[in-house]
C-alpha cells in the first residue's frame, strides 16, 4: 500500500480531471447536436442538389444526421463514464473518440480534395437534366431540382438562358417560369422568343452560382470536420490520462 500522502496527491489531479472531462463531453455532446441539424438542413434545403448529384438519393445527410446522433449518445456515455470513474468506460470512450478523429480526418481531406470532381460531376448531371427537362412530369426528381434551382438561386440555363433554346422543351414550352423574374410578366408568347425572353428572365447561368454555393459549403463542411477532428484529441487526451490516474489510484490502494 502507498503512503496516504501520495493517495491524497493523486485525488485532486483526479477530481480535476473530471471535470474537464465532464465539461469537454457537454461540448462534444453539443457538436453531436449540430450535426444533427446540419443533416436534417441539408435534407430539407440541399435535396435539390444532392439528387441531380447523383442519379439516386444520397444518403449524405442521413451519414450527418446518423453521426451526429451517435456522437449525442456517446457524448453522454462519456459524462456518465467520467463520473462513475470506471477505467474501461473511460477506455471504451476513448478508442470512440480516435475513431471519430479518424472518420472525421477522412471526410475533411476528401472533401477538399474531390471538390472539384463533384464540381464536374454535378455540371454534367446538370446539363443532362435541363436537356431533359419536363415540368408537366410530377415524377421527375430532376426536373423539380432544376425549378427549385432556378428560382431559389436566381438563375436560368447552364451558362446562361440561351441554353434552354437547344433543348425540346423551349421547342413546345419556351423557357420553363421558374426562370422568370416575375412570373406575372412571363408571358408564354416571351417565353418562346429567346431574345425577349432575355429581358424577363434570369441571365445568369445555374452552374456559376451553384458552383460557388457548393464550394463555399465543401470549404465551410472541411473547415468544421477538421476543427472538430483536432477537438476529440483533447478528448483522447482526457480520458487516457483519468483512466490512467483512476487505475493507478486504485492499484495504490490494494
Amino acid at each position: 500500500m502507498s503512503p496516504p500522502s501520495r493517495r491524497l496527491q493523486t485525488k485532486p489531479v483526479i477530481t480535476c480531471l473530471k471535470t474537464f472531462l465532464i465539461s469537454y463531453s457537454l461540448i462534444f455532446w453539443f457538436t453531436g447536436v449540430i450535426l444533427l441539424a446540419v443533416g436534417v438542413w441539408g435534407k430539407v434545403s440541399l435535396e435539390a442538389y444532392f439528387s441531380l448529384a447523383s442519379e439516386d438519393s444520397t444518403n449524405a445527410p442521413y451519414v450527418l444526421i446518423g453521426t451526429g446522433a451517435i456522437i449525442v449518445i456517446f457524448g453522454l456515455f462519456g459524462c456518465f463514464a467520467t463520473c462513475r470513474g470506471s477505467p474501461w468506460m473511460l477506455k471504451l470512450y476513448t478508442m470512440f473518440l480516435t475513431l471519430v478523429f479518424l472518420a472525421e480526418l477522412v471526410a475533411g481531406v476528401s472533401g477538399f480534395i474531390f471538390r472539384h470532381e463533384i464540381k464536374a460531376k454535378f455540371g454534367v448531371a446538370y446539363k443532362n437534366a435541363v436537356k431533359t427537362y419536363n415540368s408537366t412530369d410530377s415524377s421527375s426528381s430532376s426536373s423539380m431540382a432544376v425549378d427549385s434551382i432556378q428560382s431559389t438561386l436566381y438563375c436560368c440555363g447552364v451558362n446562361n438562358y440561351t441554353d434552354w433554346g437547344e433543348t425540346g422543351y423551349f421547342k413546345e414550352n419556351g423557357i420553363p417560369t421558374s426562370c422568370c423574374k416575375d412570373s406575372a410578366n412571363c408571358q408564354p408568347e416571351i417565353l418562346k422568343d429567346i431574345i425577349k425572353a432575355g429581358t424577363e428572365v434570369y441571365t445568369v447561368g445555374c452552374f456559376a452560382r451553384v458552383t460557388d454555393v457548393m464550394e463555399s459549403n465543401l470549404g465551410i463542411i472541411a473547415g468544421i470536420s477538421f476543427g472538430i477532428a483536432f477537438f476529440q484529441l483533447i478528448g483522447i487526451f482526457l480520458s487516457c490520462c483519468l483512466s490512467r490516474y483512476i487505475t493507478n489510484n486504485q492499484y495504490e490502494m490494494v
